[in-house]
C-alpha cells in the first residue's frame, strides 16, 4: 500500500474482521474477561477502551441485560462490542434505543452479524479496498438506515483518528530527524 494516510488506512482495514456472532465465547466470561476480550477487538480500531466500571454502569442503567451469575455469554459480549463502538458517535440513551427498537424485529445474532458485515463494507469503502458500499441485509428499513449512519460515523471517525496519529507520527519523526 501507499504511504499516504488512505494508504495506510487501507493496511489497516485490509485484515480487520470482527467475529461472527457464531464466534465469540459461548461460556460464560467474568467481567475483566469481558473487558479484556472486548478491548483486544476494538482498541485496533482506536475506540478508547471499556472499562469494568463503564460496564457495570450500563447494567446499573439498564442498557444492557444483567450477566447470568456474574458471567457474560455472547448476547452481552454482541451488545458490548456494539456500545463500546457506537457510544463514540451516538449517546448511549441512543445506543439504547437503537438495540431496544433493534430487538423488536431481529434476533441478537442476526442484528451483530449484520452489524459486523456493514462496518467492514463500510470500512473497506472509505479505505479504497472496493469500488461500492454493497447492500447488506435483505431488508431496507428506516432501522438499517440508522445503522449504516452510525457506522457511517464510525469509519469516518476511525480515519481520522488514524489520521492524526499518523500526523503526529510524522512530526515525532522531524523532531527525532532535527536533534
Amino acid at each position: 500500500m501507499k504511504n499516504d494516510i488512505k494508504g495506510l488506512f487501507a493496511e489497516k482495514v485490509q485484515d480487520f474482521r470482527l467475529p461472527a456472532y457464531s464466534e465469540l465465547p459461548s461460556t460464560g466470561l467474568y467481567l475483566e474477561q469481558v473487558t479484556k476480550y472486548i478491548n483486544g477487538l476494538i482498541s485496533p480500531l482506536g475506540f478508547a477502551p471499556l472499562t469494568p466500571s463503564m460496564i457495570s454502569n450500563y447494567v446499573k442503567k439498564g442498557v444492557i441485560d444483567s450477566p447470568v451469575k456474574k458471567q457474560y455469554y455472547a448476547e452481552h459480549i454482541a451488545y458490548l462490542i456494539f456500545v463500546g463502538m457506537g457510544k463514540n458517535v451516538v449517546s448511549i440513551d441512543e445506543i439504547s434505543y437503537i438495540y431496544d427498537y433493534q430487538k423488536t424485529i431481529y434476533p441478537c445474532d442476526v442484528a451483530y452479524d449484520y452489524f459486523c458485515t456493514e462496518l467492514l463494507n463500510v470500512l473497506r469503502y472509505n479505505a479504497g479496498l472496493q469500488d461500492e458500499m454493497e447492500n447488506v441485509g435483505t431488508t431496507n428499513t428506516e432501522l438499517k438506515l440508522m445503522l449504516r449512519s452510525v457506522i457511517i460515523c464510525l469509519s469516518h471517525l476511525i480515519f481520522v483518528t488514524e489520521s492524526i496519529r499518523e500526523f503526529k507520527r510524522r512530526e515525532e519523526d522531524i523532531g527525532m530527524n532535527n536533534e
